[in-house]
C-alpha cells in the first residue's frame, strides 16, 4: 500500500519542467560545527507610543486571489493498490496493480490494473486474464446509479465521459450487454452491438439483439432494428425498433393488449388501452376488449389517493355483447354495465370517524357474459356497502350510517337499503358515585343502555317493465329500539347471579293478511300501510358457574384429561304483548291444514313471537383438554397441552305458562381442532315433539312411544384441513422481487397506490393459478367437506320437505421436480347430484427467467384450455405466448 503518491507525483511533475543540473555529491550540513558565535540580543527596546492611533474603520480587503486553471479537476483523485504503484514522471502517468480502488467525486472504479494519465485526465482500467487468455476479474465502474462490469474501461475525469468494451450493466430489471458502450453523461449511454434481457445469466436464455441502443437511466431504452434470440439462436423475427420503459413508479403510456379466443365471441384483443397520470393524487386507466364476432367492452378506472387522508378507485364498465349472427334463431344483442367503487379513509385523518365504501352494482347479466372469466360467470350475487361511523371521545355513545345493496343475478331481484342508521349508548351506571371510596354498593352496579336502528328498503326486479312508480310502491321502512338494564351481583359461593330487564319495540309500516282463495285455490296476501308498533319486555335472572374435573394417569403418555363444565340457568318472564297481530288461516283444499301467521311478518324488522313465557332457559357448555408426555423433550417442554374439543354443549328452555308444547327446541353444537390441523364444526336443531302427517309438531313428546331423542329440524357438519411440506432452506429458496410475481417494482400489491392493480392482479391470479406457483413448497393439500340437512315448509304450506346437501372441495399442488409443478384447483364434487361441478388442473414449469403454464378446466358449463409462456420480469409481462380456448355449454 502506498500513501501520498499523488502529492509526490504533482511535485515531481513541477520539477521535471525546470532544467536543473543534478548534483552528484551532496554533503550533509549537519556534520560541520559552526564556529561563529551567535549574536547577542539588542538591549535597546522601542518604547510604546503613548499617542493613541485612530483605527481605520474601512476594512482591508486582500485583492490577491489564487486563480485555478480551467484544466484543474474539481476534486482530489484518491487511489490505492494492493500490489504496487509506478509513477512515470516524464510520461505523467501512474500505473496501479493488484485490486486497485480509485475514487473521484461520485466515481468509483475497482479493477486489477489501472493507468491514470495526468495530461489527458483519462483513466484506463483493464480486466485480469490468465496465461490462456481466460477472463478472471472484470473492471467495475460505479457512478450514481450506473454500474458497469467491463473488460476495458476508459473514463475522462474532466468531461465525465467514458468508453467501455465488452460491458455488462443493469438498468432496473433489464440487463444490458454491449461490445462497445459510450457514456455520454451521468444518465445516458450509447451501446453498439448490444443485447437486452431480463435473464441474470452471463449467457442469457433469451435476449434482444440490436446494433444500436440508447439507454436513459431509469427512464427508457430505445433500440434500432432488433430481433430476439433464444439460447443464442436468433429467430427470423425482426422489429424496426424497440421501446423498453425503465422508469419506476407511475408513468403514462399505452397498455399493450393480449390476444384471446372464445368460442362464442371469436378472436379478440383484450386489455388494449392507455394509462394516464393526471397528478400525484389521481391517475386514470382506459381499457377495452374487442372481438371478431361484434362484441366489445370499455372500462374506465380512475384511481385516487392522498397520503394519510384517503384512497379509492372507481370502475365503470360497459359491454355490448353480440351472440350468434343476425339471421340465426339464437341471435341476441345485449348491452350491460357495471359500476364499482372502493374508498377508505385513513383513521389518522379524523380520529373517531371512519368512512368506507365497496360498491358493486350493474346489470344482472353482466357477469354471465364475461368471456374467459369463470369466477365472474358463476358469481350470482352482487353486494355493496357504504358505511360511516362516528365515535365521540370520552362519550359512551356512537353513531353509524350505512347504505347497502344486494343483487341476485339469477332471479334479478335487487334490494337497496338506504339509509340504515344505528345509535348505540354503551352501558352507563347512573347510580355510581363519581369518586368511589371503599367497596361498591349493590345498586352502583345497575347499568342502563340503548340500541336503536332505523332502515328504509327498496325492492325491484331488473326487467324491461320496470318503472319508477313501481319502485316507490315497494319502499318500506322500520325502526327498532332496545333498552337493556343489567346488574352484576357479588358472587354467592361458586355461583354468579345477574338480573336483567330488557324492553324492545319495533315500528313497522305494513300489515300482511294471508287468506285462502277457494276459487283460485291459493293463498292471497292483502297489504295495508300504516304505522304499527310491536313491543316486548323480558325480565330475567341468570346463574352460572364453572365445574372442573381432572383425570390423572400415572403410567401413560397421557398425563391427564381435564373436563370443564360451564352450566347456565336463567329464569325469564315475558308477558304476551303481540298476540293481537297473530291469526290462523287455511293452507290447502283439504280444510284440515291450518297455519298460524303474524300480520307484521314480512317487514324490514321481524315482529315478536306471540304468547307469554314464564320459565327457564338452560344450557351447558363443555371443553376437553389433555396433557401429553413427550418421549424426547424434557423440562418445560416435557408435557404438552392439547385441546381435544374446544366446545360442545346444548341449550333449550321450558315455558311453564304455555298451553301446549312447553319444552322448546334443543340447539346442539360442537367445535374442535384435532392435531392442530383438522377443523370440525357441527350444529343441529332438535325438536322434542312428534309431527302429524303434514309434518307439523303435535303436543306429544318424541320419546313417548319409544326411545327417540326428537325430530331433526336442521343439521350441519363442516370438516376442513390443510397440509403442506416444509419450505426450502431460506438461503436456497429465497425469492427476490424479480422472481416474485406478487411484487411489482419492489412494492407489494397491498400498497394503496395499487388498489386497482391489486384487484386486477388478484382476478388474473384466480383465472391463471399456474402462473403464480410457489416452487419453494414441494407440495400442499387442502380439503373441505360440508354436509347439511334442512327441513323446510313447502311453497304451498301443505307440509314439509327434507333437503340434504353435501359437497367436497379439494385444492392441492405438488412439485414433480424442483422446476415442475402440478396442481388441482377448485375441485368441487356435489354428493347430491353425484357430479363433479368444477375442476381445474394446471401444470407449471419454472424456466429461470421464464415460466410456462398450462390450465385446463374440463368440467362445468364453461370449459377452457390455455397455454401460456411468459417472462417473469414485470417489464416484459406482456411479452407472452398465449393460446386460450373456451367452450360454453348452453
Amino acid at each position: 500500500m502506498l500513501v501520498g503518491v499523488f502529492v509526490l507525483f504533482c511535485l515531481t511533475l513541477q520539477a521535471a519542467n525546470k532544467e536543473v543540473t543534478p548534483t552528484k555529491n551532496i554533503c550533509s550540513l549537519t556534520n560541520i560545527q559552526d564556529t561563529i558565535p551567535a549574536k547577542r540580543l539588542d538591549s535597546l527596546s522601542i518604547r510604546r507610543d503613548s499617542l493613541n492611533r485612530r483605527r481605520d474603520t474601512v476594512p482591508t480587503v486582500d485583492s490577491f486571489t489564487l486563480r485555478m486553471s480551467k484544466d484543474t479537476l474539481s476534486g482530489p483523485v484518491k487511489y490505492k493498490a494492493e500490489d504496487s504503484a509506478v509513477v512515470l514522471v516524464q510520461d505523467k502517468k501512474i500505473l496501479l496493480y493488484g485490486n486497485t480502488q480509485t475514487e473521484y467525486n461520485d466515481v468509483s472504479l475497482a479493477a486489477p490494473q489501472v493507468v491514470v494519465d495526468q495530461q489527458s485526465n483519462i483513466m484506463t482500467a483493464t480486466a485480469d486474464r490468465d496465461s490462456m487468455g481466460n477472463l478472471l476479474t472484470r473492471a467495475r465502474f460505479e457512478q450514481g446509479e450506473n454500474r458497469f462490469q467491463s473488460d476495458t474501461i476508459q473514463f475522462n475525469f474532466k468531461t465525465q465521459r467514458g468508453l467501455t468494451r465488452n460491458t455488462f450493466t443493469q438498468q432496473g430489471e433489464m440487463f444490458v450487454q454491449g461490445d462497445k458502450i459510450k457514456k455520454a453523461d451521468s444518465s445516458t449511454i450509447f451501446v453498439s452491438s448490444g443485447r437486452l434481457t431480463t435473464c441474470s445469466f452471463d449467457e442469457p436464455h433469451f435476449a434482444f439483439r440490436t446494433n444500436r441502443l440508447k439507454v436513459i437511466n431509469n427512464k427508457i431504452a430505445v433500440t434500432g432494428p432488433t430481433h430476439p434470440e433464444f439460447e443464442g439462436v436468433p429467430l427470423p423475427i425482426y422489429l424496426p425498433f424497440g421501446f423498453f420503459p425503465l422508469s419506476q413508479g407511475r408513468h403514462s403510456g399505452m397498455l399493450p393488449p393480449q390476444i384471446a379466443t372464445n368460442e362464442a365471441f371469436g378472436l379478440g384483443l383484450e386489455g388494449v388501452g392507455y394509462y394516464k397520470v393526471l397528478n400525484e393524487y389521481l391517475d386514470m386507466r382506459l381499457q377495452g376488449n374487442i372481438y371478431s364476432y361484434g362484441t366489445w367492452s370499455a372500462t374506465l378506472t380512475p384511481t385516487y389517493r392522498k397520503r394519510y387522508r384517503y384512497n379509492g378507485a372507481l370502475n365503470l364498465q360497459f359491454q355490448r355483447t353480440k351472440q350468434a349472427f343476425k339471421d340465426d334463431p339464437d341471435f341476441s344483442l345485449t348491452k350491460t354495465f357495471m359500476i364499482g367503487w372502493t374508498h377508505s379513509v385513513d383513521q389518522r385523518a379524523r380520529p373517531g370517524t371512519t368512512f368506507s365504501a365497496n360498491v358493486n352494482a350493474g346489470s344482472t347479466r353482466h357477469n354471465q357474459l364475461q368471456p374467459n372469466d369463470t369466477r365472474r360467470i358463476f358469481g350470482n350475487k352482487l353486494n355493496s356497502s357504504i358505511a360511516y361511523s362516528k365515535t365521540w371521545q370520552g362519550k359512551p355513545y356512537n353513531l353509524t350510517l350505512s347504505a347497502n345493496h344486494n343483487q341476485d343475478n339469477q332471479t334479478r331481484l335487487m334490494q337497496i337499503t338506504l339509509p340504515t342508521a344505528g345509535f348505540t349508548l354503551n352501558t352507563i351506571y347512573p347510580f355510581q358515585r363519581k369518586t368511589i371510596v371503599g367497596a361498591k354498593r349493590w345498586y352502583e352496579n345497575l347499568g342502563v343502555g340503548y340500541n336503536g336502528n332505523f332502515g328504509n328498503q327498496l325492492s325491484f326486479y331488473d326487467t324491461a317493465r320496470f318503472r319508477l312508480g313501481d319502485l316507490l310502491d315497494t319502499m318500506q321502512w322500520g325502526a327498532q329500539h332496545r333498552f337493556p338494564i343489567t346488574m352484576s351481583l357479588p358472587p354467592v359461593g361458586p355461583l354468579i347471579f345477574s338480573p336483567s330487564i330488557s324492553y324492545q319495540q319495533v315500528w313497522l309500516q305494513n300489515k300482511f293478511i294471508r287468506s285462502w282463495n277457494p276459487n283460485l285455490k291459493r293463498l292471497d296476501t292483502a297489504i295495508s300501510r300504516g304505522f304499527f308498533v310491536d313491543q316486548e319486555v323480558t325480565f330475567g335472572m341468570s346463574a352460572s358457574t364453572n365445574v372442573f374435573g381432572t383425570l390423572r394417569f400415572q403410567r401413560s403418555r397421557v398425563a391427564a384429561i381435564r373436563h370443564v363444565v360451564r352450566p347456565q340457568v336463567s329464569f325469564n318472564y315475558r308477558p304476551d304483548m303481540s298476540s293481537k297481530y297473530y291469526y290462523t288461516t287455511q293452507l290447502d283444499t283439504t280444510g284440515e291444514n291450518f297455519g298460524r301467521f303474524s300480520s307484521l311478518s314480512g317487514n324490514l324488522f321481524s315482529p315478536f313471537s306471540e304468547g307469554q313465557f314464564g320459565g327457564i332457559s338452560f344450557g351447558v357448555d363443555n371443553n376437553l383438554e389433555m396433557k401429553w408426555r413427550s418421549k424426547n423433550d424434557t423440562g418445560a417442554n416435557a408435557i404438552r397441552k392439547i385441546r381435544l374439543i374446544d366446545g360442545f354443549g346444548f341449550n333449550s328452555g321450558y315455558n311453564f305458562l304455555a298451553d301446549t308444547m312447553k319444552l322448546q327446541n334443543f340447539n346442539l353444537y360442537l367445535r374442535s381442532t384435532l392435531f392442530e390441523k383438522i377443523n370440525i364444526t357441527a350444529s343441529a336443531l332438535l325438536s322434542p315433539y312428534q309431527t302429524n302427517r303434514f309434518g307439523r309438531p303435535i303436543n306429544k313428546y318424541a320419546w313417548s312411544d319409544g326411545f327417540r331423542l326428537g325430530t331433526l329440524q336442521y343439521g350441519s357438519l363442516a370438516i376442513s384441513t390443510q397440509f403442506q411440506s416444509k419450505k426450502k432452506d431460506d438461503k436456497k429458496g429465497t425469492q427476490t422481487d424479480e422472481d416474485n410475481p406478487v411484487l411489482r417494482n419492489g412494492r407489494q400489491i397491498t400498497d394503496p397506490m395499487l388498489l386497482n392493480d391489486q384487484a386486477m392482479l388478484m382476478d388474473y391470479m384466480r383465472r391463471n393459478p399456474a402462473e403464480f406457483v410457489d416452487f419453494n413448497i414441494p407440495w400442499q393439500l387442502s380439503l373441505s367437506f360440508s354436509a347439511g340437512f334442512n327441513r323446510r315448509p313447502m311453497a304451498d304450506y301443505s307440509g314439509f320437505e327434507n333437503e340434504f346437501n353435501a359437497n367436497l372441495s379439494v385444492n392441492g399442488s405438488f412439485n414433480l421436480t424442483p422446476k415442475w409443478n402440478f396442481s388441482v384447483n377448485n375441485v368441487y364434487y356435489d354428493f347430491k347430484t353425484t357430479q363433479l361441478q368444477t375442476f381445474t388442473m394446471s401444470i407449471s414449469r419454472d424456466m429461470h427467467c421464464w415460466q410456462m403454464a398450462i390450465n385446463l378446466t374440463p368440467v362445468g358449463p364453461w370449459r377452457s384450455f390455455s397455454f401460456t409462456i411468459n417472462p417473469k420480469a414485470a417489464l416484459l409481462q406482456d411479452l407472452r405466448v398465449n393460446r386460450t380456448r373456451t367452450f360454453q355449454s348452453y
